[in-house]
C-alpha cells in the first residue's frame, strides 16, 4: 500500500485545558482588519487536529493556533489587495486528501458526519472555503519572498563572515557510490507464491476462515494479527490495482491473485459505502533460495574479478553491459537518492545493507557481493549486488569553497523569513486588531498581538 492502512489512533476526548471555553456562547474571539475569526472557528481547527491524529495536550495549543490564525488572516488580506488567485487544483487535491484521511480515521461518512455535527457536504463547503484560503495566504508568502533581491557570492561570503562559527550548518558525511545489480529469478518466485495463495484460495473456498489463514500465513504484519482486516479506508490510499480488485468485488467474494509493488493478495471485500471500503487480505512476498543467491553471487564475484583482480573492464562498462537496475546502469552504476537526485548520500540515507557493505572500504575499492533491496514497493525487492566506493566528503563546518549551494539556499531561507517576519511585525502594528481578553494570557510568539488584547470594561 501506498501509506500506513491504519493511521495514529484518536485521541477523541479533549484535554482538561478546553474546559477553560465550556459554556462560552460562539462569539468573536479575534478582528484582523476587515476579517473575524469566531470561537466555532478555532474549535473548528482542534476538531481538525484532532480527528488527523495531531492533537496536542498542550495547554497553549488554542493560544498557538489563534495567533496563527491571526497571521494567515493578515496574508489573506494582503493577497486580496494584490489580486492573487486561488490556486484551484492545489486546493481539489488538498480536499480530496483531507476527506479521504478523516473518513479512512473515522470509519466513513456516518462517523465523519457524527463526529464533526454536520453533513458531508456542509464539511465540503467550509473545507473548501478554508483551504481557498490558504491558497490565497501561501501565495501571499511566495510574493512576499519572492521580492528578496537576487543573492550573490558576496551575500553569500558576508554571511559566513558575520555569522557565529557555531551556528554554520555542519555537512555531514556523505558517500558517492556505483553499483551492479543482479536480481533473483523473479518469476520462478511469483509462481512459487501464486500456488501458495491458489492453495489458501482454494482452503477457504472449502469453509476455512479466512481471518485464521491470513493470522498464520500473511506477511502484512500489522493486519496479519487483526485476520488480514484492513478497516474501512478510502480507495486512494491503496495501490491502484488492489483498489480496484477490492472495488469491483461483492462483500464475501474471494478475489483472484493481485499483484502490487508489496507483493501478491487475495482479498476479501467485507463492506463498501461509495469510495470506501472495509476489506481484509493475505499478503505473500517473493522468496528467493539459497541456491537463488549463490548463483548470483558468482555472477557477481566474477564481475569483481574481472574489475578488480584482472583489470579487463572497468566497472562503469560493466554496470553498463551487466547491471540489471534500469535506474542506474545507463549511469555507469551511479546511484542517485531517487528522493532529490543527487548523488551523494548520508548514513541515514543508505539502506543498511549497503552502508555495511561500504563502510571498511577506501575509495576506489569494490565491495564483496551482498543482499540487498531496491526502491520499488513499501519495503523495497531483493537484489544482489556490488559496490564501489566512489567518493566521501567528511563531516565539516560549511564553507564556501566546498559548500556554496547549501549555503546559499541556507541565506535565500533567512532572508526569506526576514521579509515574512517584518511584514507580519509591520502589519500587526498597522492593522486594527482586537483580541478577546478569553486569550489575553496567551503567550504569542510575536509582541506585538499582546498591546490588540482588548481590556475588560
Amino acid at each position: 500500500m501506498k501509506i500506513p492502512v491504519f493511521l495514529a489512533s484518536l485521541l477523541l476526548v479533549l484535554p482538561l485545558d478546553a474546559q477553560r471555553y465550556a459554556g462560552v456562547v460562539d462569539k468573536s474571539i479575534a478582528v484582523v482588519g476587515n476579517e473575524m475569526i469566531r470561537l466555532s472557528d478555532l474549535e473548528s481547527e482542534v476538531q481538525m487536529l484532532n480527528a488527523q491524529g495531531g492533537y496536542s495536550s498542550d495547554k497553549n495549543i488554542r493560544c498557538e493556533l489563534l495567533e496563527r490564525m491571526m497571521e494567515s488572516k493578515l496574508f489573506l488580506m494582503q493577497a486580496r489587495v494584490d489580486s492573487l488567485t486561488v490556486d484551484n487544483d492545489m486546493v481539489s487535491a488538498s480536499l480530496s486528501q483531507r476527506l479521504d484521511q478523516v473518513r479512512t480515521a473515522l470509519g466513513g461518512d456516518e462517523a465523519v458526519e457524527e463526529y464533526f455535527g454536520m453533513p458531508i457536504y456542509r464539511l465540503r463547503q467550509e473545507w473548501q472555503a478554508q483551504l481557498e484560503e490558504q491558497s490565497l495566504t501561501q501565495r501571499e508568502q511566495q510574493e512576499i519572498a519572492s521580492k528578496i533581491p537576487e543573492l550573490t557570492p558576496y551575500d553569500v561570503r558576508q554571511y559566513l563572515d558575520t555569522a557565529d562559527v557555531s551556528s554554520l550548518p555542519v555537512i555531514p558525511t556523505k558517500y558517492q557510490m556505483s553499483q551492479i545489480c543482479i536480481y533473483p529469478d523473479r518469476e520462478a518466485a511469483a509462481l512459487a507464491v501464486k500456488e501458495r495463495l491458489l492453495s489458501l484460495r482454494e482452503r477457504i473456498l472449502n469453509g476455512e476462515k479466512f481471518s485464521t489463514l491470513a493470522r498464520l500465513y500473511s506477511e502484512d504484519t500489522g493486519s496479519a494479527m487483526k485476520g488480514g482486516e484492513l478497516g474501512m479506508a478510502s480507495k486512494s490510499i491503496f495501490w491502484p490495482a488492489f483498489s480496484d480488485a477490492a472495488m469491483s468485488l461483492k462483500p464475501g467474494v474471494i478475489s483472484q491473485i493481485v499483484e502490487t509493488p508489496d507483493g501478491f493478495h487475495i482479498i476479501e471485500v467485507l463492506e463498501k459505502k461509495g469510495d470506501m471500503f472495509n476489506a481484509r487480505h493475505i499478503l505473500i512476498k517473493p522468496h528467493y533460495t539459497q541456491d537463488d543467491q549463490d548463483k548470483a553471487y558468482s555472477r557477481l564475484d566474477s564481475l569483481r574479478n574481472m574489475i578488480v583482480v584482472d583489470s579487463t573492464m572497468s566497472f562503469d562498462l560493466a554496470a553498463r553491459f551487466y547491471s540489471e537496475d534500469p535506474a542506474t546502469r545507463t549511469n555507469g552504476g551511479q546511484m542517485a537518492d531517487p528522493n532529490t537526485g543527487s548523488s551523494y548520500f548520508e548514513i541515514d540515507q543508505l539502506k543498511p545493507q549497503d552502508y555495511e557493505a561500504i563502510r571498511n572500504l577506501q575509495v576506489g575499492e569494490v565491495s564483496q557481493p551482498i543482499t540487498s533491496l531496491d526502491n520499488e514497493g513499501r519495503d523495497g525487492n531483493l537484489v544482489y549486488k556490488i559496490i564501489r566506493l566512489d567518493k566521501i566528503v567528511p563531516a565539516h563546518t560549511a564553507n564556501f569553497e566546498t559548500d556554496y549551494t547549501e549555503l546559499l539556499n541556507l541565506v535565500v531561507q533567512m532572508k526569506q523569513m526576514e521579509a515574512i517576519d517584518k511584514f507580519l511585525d509591520d502589519k500587526i502594528d498597522s492593522t486594527y486588531i482586537v483580541i478577546d481578553p478569553l486569550f489575553g494570557d496567551c503567550d504569542f510568539s510575536r509582541k506585538g498581538w499582546a498591546g490588540k488584547v482588548r481590556k475588560d470594561d
